[in-house]
Order: structure tokens, then C-alpha cells, then sequence
């Protein structure tokens, strides 16, 4: 018998190897895929991508969406709250494990496992420690398409935001970026690929930069100065 699980669902490209490699293994039964809204602009968090083309993701793979709303910008203890009553309601339909695309972030994955703990849930992370270089070729070679959709101008800049992700764009990323953007350096839109039962459709809407709050250090976050992350995004919208 197959063992029930969530899948979390970004919408971008290791999410999209990640879930590919479990269906391919056919271990677990994924009831769900989950995502996390922005509630104020009904966009993925970071990803900026909109629900309607989220839906359309998860219409095309045939797997039951999930959508998690959370305010536009949540302290932890909200954040928290609101993923533990939903990961309660998993756990009470037999759901016992959560699949993530982490690649290598150790702090985030003792994160995500020690709130599963809490509710009497594990993790699973199919690429967990994988090159991210081989990750890179494995999506390209299987026929995945994906489109950048963020990123992050400490590290990139605005000319890369809207591209196809293809052996030239994983050759023109500078030394210090890692390919699969792991670092947050870069998001993606994952529109057709093995999973999928039809390619996404979309066109290009405009390209915007939008700053958030980053706190300078673990003593000013008891202050009120803040530097900013600067961040390009590219509107997709659905066809």
C-alpha cells in the first residue's frame, strides 16, 4: 500500500523534478498538492506568480490543489498557526508525509521537520543533497520548460528575469549563482514538462521592482532599521 503525502508545490522547477521523480517511484499516493497565497494579491509568495495559472498547473498534472492563504506579510507565529491547522486536517485524512523540493538548505529542512514533528508528521526531500548541476541537466534532458520569473538583484540583474531556462542561460549565470537558484537567487514558472497533461499557456505582462524589509542583523532586528531586497518580477498572465 502506498503511503499518503502532500506534495508542496511552488509552481517552479524543482518542484516540478521533485515531483516528477516521485511519481516515478510510485511510493507514495499524493493527495494534494499544496501551495502557499499571498491572501491581499492571490499570488504564489516570491514565485509572484498568479492563482489562476497555479490552477492551471495543478488542472494539467490531475492532482487536487491546495491553497493556503496567509496576510501579505506574516510574523512566524502567524505563519506557523496557520500551516499547523492545515497540516492537522492532512493528518487527521491519514496524510503521515510532506514532500519538498529543498535542495540543500539545511536550516530550512530542520525547520520544515521539526514542525512536522510537532503534529506527528515527516518530511521527504527527493533531490535533498543532489549537484544542483546534475539536477539542472536531469530537467532540461527529460523535456521540462520553465520561465524566471524573480530575481533577486544582489545577484542577478533585470535582463534575466523572463527567460526561458535552457543550456545558455545556465552558461551566462554568473560563477556565484548557484544553477538552480537553491540560494533564493532566482524563481521560476514551470509550464510543461513530463508531468504535465498539457502545456501551461501564457503571455507577458509587465516587468516590475518591488523591495522588501531584510533586517541588517540579529541586533537590529530589535530596532527599526531595515535594509531592502531588491527583487524583478515578470507578470505572466493566463491565455
Amino acid at each position: 500500500m502506498k503511503k499518503k503525502a502532500i506534495f508542496n508545490w511552488s509552481s517552479g522547477k524543482d518542484s516540478a523534478l521533485a515531483l516528477h521523480k516521485v511519481l516515478t517511484e510510485n511510493e507514495y499516493e499524493i493527495l494534494a498538492l499544496v501551495t502557499t497565497v499571498n491572501e491581499k494579491f492571490c499570488r504564489i509568495s516570491m514565485h509572484g506568480i498568479r492563482e489562476e495559472l497555479l490552477e492551471k498547473q495543478a488542472e494539467s498534472i490531475g492532482i487536487p490543489l491546495v491553497k493556503i492563504y496567509l496576510p501579505e506579510s506574516p510574523s512566524m507565529e502567524t505563519y506557523n498557526s496557520i500551516m499547523e491547522e492545515q497540516l492537522l486536517q492532512f493528518k487527521k485524512e491519514g496524510v503521515e508525509f510532506s514532500i519538498f523540493g529543498d535542495i540543500f538548505l539545511e536550516d530550512l529542512r530542520k525547520y520544515r521537520e521539526e514542525k512536522l514533528a510537532e503534529i506527528g508528521m515527516k518530511g521527504v526531500f527527493p533531490l535533498w543533497n543532489i549537484s544542483t548541476n546534475e539536477l539542472i541537466t536531469e530537467f532540461l534532458e527529460l523535456g521540462f520548460k520553465t520561465i524566471v520569473t524573480t530575481v533577486n538583484e544582489s545577484h542577478l540583474n533585470k535582463s534575466f528575469v523572463g527567460q526561458i531556462i535552457d543550456k545558455k542561460f545556465v552558461q551566462n549565470l554568473p560563477k556565484r549563482v548557484d544553477v538552480c537558484g537553491e540560494n533564493g537567487e532566482f524563481h521560476t514558472f514551470c509550464f510543461d514538462g513530463p508531468i504535465f497533461n498539457f502545456p501551461i499557456q501564457f503571455y507577458f505582462g509587465e516587468t516590475v521592482y518591488k523591495t522588501f524589509p531584510k533586517p541588517k542583523s540579529t541586533e537590529d532586528q530589535k530596532s527599526s532599521e531595515f535594509e531592502q531586497y531588491g527583487f524583478w518580477y515578470v507578470d505572466l498572465l493566463p491565455k
